[in-house]
């Protein structure tokens, strides 16, 4: 199933990103992008969304230097509009994949694109990397770790239920009882001609 090898990469990128730690590693993928496009595009997938995690946990620093922070605030936005692009090229992956795929007279669409679930399951797996982290700490009262590991469980449950959801959809839609319809995420804020106060700077 198309899930169970996501999640074996998002889990290999995780653990890989953890030997060092730090947002400032070098980044190299071991999927080669001609004989296994996929495989490529999801590891660099979770390797954005994992860096951008720890992004995230560095800026509510409350007493990071102003300076560091619009810097920090810059790198946020350019992962996110990386993140954005790697969503896309998933999704035209399955384009091509399905492109010759006969749709049925009553196939319906999806409420969003197989890679935009994918995107979901990605970020799940940090959130399950993570919740379990402070579900074993040491250092943490009992209070704490029961809390935690009843939050785990959620998580896990509902990586399970996207996991088939997603299964399910790209299943579907090899069988033509749906189809994809992708719209590009035309994003206005990093646009200087759409977003006003970066039109007023030229």
């Amino acid at each position: 199933m198309f899930s169970d090898k996501a999640n074996k990469i998002f889990t290999e990128v995780i653990n890989k990103y953890h030997e060092v730690n730090t947002v400032d590693q070098p980044f190299s993928n071991p999927y080669d992008k001609d004989s296994q496009l996929i495989e490529h595009l999801l590891y660099r997938k979770c390797w954005i969304d994992t860096v951008q995690w720890h992004y995230e946990d560095i800026i509510r620093d409350p007493n990071i230097d102003p300076v560091a922070a619009l810097k920090l605030k810059r790198q946020i936005d350019a992962s996110n509009q990386d993140r954005t692009d790697m969503v896309e090229y998933i999704d035209s992956y399955f384009l091509e994949k399905f492109k010759d795929v006969k749709v049925n007279d009553d196939a319906t669409i999806n409420t969003e694109s197989p890679a935009w679930g994918i995107d979901r399951l990605s970020i799940l797996a940090l959130k399950v990397y993570h919740m379990n982290e402070e579900a074993t700490r040491t250092d943490a009262s009992q209070e704490h770790l029961m809390a935690c590991k009843a939050k785990l469980d959620v998580l896990l449950e509902q990586r399970v239920d996207l996991s088939t959801a997603i299964n399910q959809l790209l299943d579907d839609i090899a069988h033509g009882r749906k189809y994809m319809k992708v719209y590009k995420q035309m994003k206005m804020y990093n646009d200087d001609e759409l977003n006003p106060v970066l039109r007023g700077k030229k």
